[in-house]
């Protein structure tokens, strides 16, 4: 018998959490009768004393429309790999018994796990062990198997549209090349969708190395048909085809984490080395995780919400919430984390993106 269920989000924030949780303390207390309790900080929230408040729906009110997530949340509480510092030294630790244990002593039944790749995982391992749990996918990258669009990616392909075409009107009248590097780590489905809405030139994604002669060559024959500017989109992990990503900080000074980031710079410093044209960087950053989330991302975490709730009352744990074409429905969470969801290189979307006269990054398309 379920009385009582707890939610966490954690990993990254984007627009849509609070939405979920919402829909989550709504359809438990409104529909069921039961008690919803936040865990705060993710996972964070159940390590050593717990950390965590009672949802009610007085709680939730007015919050649909705000971005964020009213509980917290970290991207680096990984309870199965948790830092702990000894004598001066780093060391990481499994704390997932402590964590159940937490679980236990708070009377919940079930728990609910917004997040995505990462939080996705730690959560299928805490199944694993005997703590029931549904899990409901969340990522500006759009990067898990499993669901069609996670929520979030909707606003932040948005928002960076909305920069592109600011950035044409001065990159216009100045008649230079403007780099716009934008989020997706192993997945480029923002820089390609926000690059075709914005009306990009140039689009480089993790998923096609980039050739820079090619983005040269690309630039120069739009000199040649009388455009003077052009626009670059840079997901933080494309890379050239004769070298790395590029990083902010390496997996081991960050916890075996890297930390991307100054591809824009990068490429933008090449075009303007090898083609002696002015160009601008602008990196988007967290802008695109912040803000209002667009109404499809607040129904589809309204419906993510509801779908959780009824997975627990079903008992059907280590299941995900996903979107089928227009359904809602679930998956084994095992078969949406083994794997990401990347852009295929010959895919519709590049295939359109090329037809349309934009390079993405390779001489020949495959």
């Amino acid at each position: 018998m379920i009385r009582t269920i707890a939610i966490l989000t954690g990993g990254g924030d984007c627009p849509g959490l609070n939405a979920v949780i919402r829909a989550v303390v709504r359809s438990a207390v409104l529909e069921r009768g039961w008690r919803v309790i936040g865990i705060e900080d993710g996972f964070d929230g159940l390590v050593g004393e717990p950390r965590w408040r009672e949802l009610t729906l007085e709680s939730v009110r007015g919050i649909l429309p705000r971005g964020g997530t009213i509980l917290g949340t970290s991207n680096r509480g990984n309870p199965l790999a948790y830092p702990v510092e000894e004598n001066g030294v780093t060391r990481l630790v499994d704390l997932s018994k402590a964590v159940i244990d937490n679980f236990k002593r708070l009377g919940i039944d079930a728990l609910i796990a917004v997040g995505g790749d990462g939080t996705l995982k730690i959560a299928r391992a805490l199944q694993e062990r005997g703590l029931p749990m549904v899990g409901v996918p969340k990522t500006i990258d759009n990067d898990l198997r499993g669901t069609d669009v996670t929520f979030g990616y909707n606003t932040a392909v948005g928002i960076v549209t909305e920069a592109l075409d600011r950035l044409h009107t001065t990159a216009e009248s100045h008649h230079r090349v403007m780099v716009l590097e934008v989020m997706g780590r192993d997945a480029g489905w923002i820089a390609l969708e926000s690059g075709l809405a914005g009306s990009a030139d140039v689009i480089l994604i993790p998923e096609i190395p980039f050739d820079l002669e090619a983005v040269c060559a690309a630039i120069q024959q739009r000199k040649a048909r009388g455009s003077r500017f052009s626009i670059v989109v840079a997901a933080e992990g494309a890379f050239p085809a004769e070298g790395r990503k590029v990083l902010q900080v390496s997996a081991s000074e960050n916890l075996g984490v890297e930390r991307l980031g100054g591809v824009g710079a990068f490429v933008a410093d090449e075009i303007a080395r090898r083609m002696r044209v002015e160009t601008r960087v602008v990196v988007l950053g967290h802008v695109q995780r912040g803000g209002t989330p667009s109404p499809f991302d607040r129904i589809l975490g309204s419906r993510f919400g509801v779908k959780a709730v009824e997975l627990i009352e079903q008992g059907r744990f280590g299941r995900m919430v996903s979107l089928q074409g227009r359904q809602v429905c679930d998956v084994d969470i095992v078969d949406a984390v083994d794997s990401l969801n990347r852009v295929e290189p010959d895919g519709d979307l590049v295939r359109s993106a090329e037809a349309l006269g934009i390079m993405l990054g390779r001489s020949k398309p495959l």
